[in-house]
């Protein structure tokens, strides 16, 4: 016999695992001695609103009756070397699930990733952090996993729309992440585990008999009239396949270039721009679940989401949170020598004394400065890489990064010291608002910080600091694709894929969207 139950518990009562067998047992009136009895978690959610933190829920209980299994997906994938090619350009969460299912609907994916193997990318953010020397190939951006690997890992998502969530996160399970991201509802993984499960996704794909090669950038396309027919790499080699899945991820500035130069459609895009700001994950707790002192041992690092609508030049634009990394590290998230960028990355414990968030301000086209208008398609991109060259310059033209205090920015003065930092390559005092940030951007932030300082009592102040640049929010450039094709609509055999292409946020978006690229390349040409 199988039962479902609703339970709102104390943080103790949900976390501790014995604790919670017994609560759940109690309110069954049941004991553990008189059936073979199993109980597992179905859901589970922070309820922060009262002044005592609840954790609702959901628990089924298996009364002398064998559990069922939690997740379908298997690694078990047919073999398919001698199949037709797909090519796959970039290995992140796109392309990664974009190959799976081409080989579940029997096709050879050849995966081609310009960066190194999360094994060798280590070495490389190595030098990023500790000798600010940034390789172009290989960085926090590019290589195996792409960016979501060196990140807090966050599975939540919105986008339903596009595909299924719980198929994603099974998969995910079947390589190694633990079953609570199929109960949590706000689930993530940790920069620390992320590797070991990106390796093991490889794994399959290589075992079913695709390919994935790693230093391999594709610098020119195969057309034959407005038909891809495959890529040309920087080696020279011609790879040619069925069609060719775009999953380069929103960094790849020179597949824009590559892209304009060839005359295939592409389109500005909007996107969002701002700073990191980096409190401690204690204020954060004692603002969010409402403790004198530490959260205790058994509640996660709190987190927070927040928006304010502001306005600048009478226009009224958002400022919102993006990224929220508890119990994390900012890290520099440059692609190429002389840019400065920020981003930010939790371990699955999320136990660093920092909390830190992106904090950004929406960018619409008509917000960039006339003299981006030159750069058509490519105008919010050179505005963007623009800020980042400020930001570079701005900290000493190295790694380390400009930064100040957050009221202190708000209110117009210089930072004469700055707190303590997760960022390894070190900060640097710096006015944000007339060094780095354009004035509409800093405008709105200050608005914004103000604004948050009163939904959360004790967010504004000068004991948390902003670090520069956060613009990696999303793609600066979409690549156009039909609604029900997912095709490019000029250039057959080419699926934009991902967040690269605009069409995701996140790593669980950007596996749906590469699945759906793949059913529907697979559906058209494949046989």
């Amino acid at each position: 016999m199988r039962k479902e139950l609703q339970l709102k518990l104390s943080p103790k009562e949900a976390y501790d695992e014995q604790l919670f067998e017994a609560t759940v047992l109690k309110s069954l009136g049941l004991k553990s001695s008189e059936d073979k009895i199993n109980i597992r978690p179905l859901k589970r959610s922070i309820d922060a609103r009262g002044r005592q933190v609840k954790i609702n829920v959901t628990a089924e209980v298996f009364i002398n009756e064998v559990p069922d299994a939690r997740i379908e997906a298997t690694k078990d994938y047919q073999k398919v070397g001698n199949a037709d090619p797909v090519i796959i350009v970039g290995a992140g969460p796109a392309g990664l699930f974009a190959a799976l299912r081409v080989i579940e609907l029997g096709g050879k994916p050849i995966v081609l990733e310009r960066g190194r193997d999360v094994r060798s990318r280590r070495r490389d953010l190595a030098a990023i952090n500790k000798e600010h020397v940034v390789n172009p190939e290989s960085n926090y951006c590019f290589g195996e996993g792409g960016a979501g690997t060196y990140s807090d890992g966050k599975l939540y998502t919105r986008s339903k729309k596009r595909g299924d969530v719980r198929r994603i996160l099974e998969i995910m399970v079947s390589h190694g992440a633990t079953e609570d991201i199929l109960v949590d509802a706000h689930p993530h993984i940790g920069t620390n585990k992320l590797p070991v499960l990106v390796a093991d996704l490889r794994e399959s794909v290589l075992s079913a008999g695709g390919e994935i090669l790693f230093d391999t950038k594709v610098t020119d396309f195969v057309l034959e009239g407005d038909e891809m027919k495959g890529v040309i790499t920087a080696d020279g080699e011609t790879i040619l396949g069925l069609g060719v899945i775009l999953a380069t991820g929103h960094s790849a500035r020179d597949i824009f270039h590559l892209l304009n130069d060839r005359k295939i459609l592409i389109e500005a895009k909007p996107f969002a721009l701002g700073v990191r700001v980096e409190h401690s994950q204690q204020l954060i707790d004692q603002i969010q679940y409402h403790c004198r002192t530490d959260r205790g041992p058994y509640l996660p690092a709190s987190s927070y989401a927040l928006v304010q609508q502001t306005v600048y030049d009478s226009k009224q634009r958002g400022v919102f949170s993006f990224c929220m990394c508890p119990g994390g590290f900012i890290v520099p998230a440059a692609t190429s020598p002389g840019e400065l960028v920020v981003n930010g990355m939790s371990p699955s414990r999320r136990d660093s004394k920092f909390a830190n968030s992106g904090i950004v301000a929406a960018v619409e086209l008509e917000d960039l400065p006339v003299e981006y208008h030159k750069h058509g398609a490519l105008g919010a991109m050179m505005f963007q890489l623009d800020v980042e060259k400020a930001a570079w310059r701005a900290g000493g033209e190295t790694q380390v990064a400009p930064a100040q205090r957050l009221a202190d920015f708000v209110e117009g003065k210089d930072s004469s010291t700055l707190l303590d930092t997760s960022y390894q390559p070190g900060l640097q005092s710096v006015n944000m608002g007339s060094e780095v940030l354009p004035d509409f951007i800093a405008s709105r932030l200050k608005q914004a910080f103000k604004a948050f300082g009163n939904k959360m009592k004790g967010y504004y102040t000068n004991d948390a600091q902003i670090i520069g640049v956060e613009s990696r929010t999303s793609s600066p450039v979409r690549v156009p694709r039909g609604k029900e094709t997912f095709e490019h609509p000029e250039i057959s055999r080419l699926y934009p894929c991902g967040e690269g292409a605009g069409y995701a946020g996140g790593i669980v978006s950007a596996a749906m969207d590469g699945e759906r690229c793949a059913e529907k390349l697979m559906e058209k040409y494949g046989r």
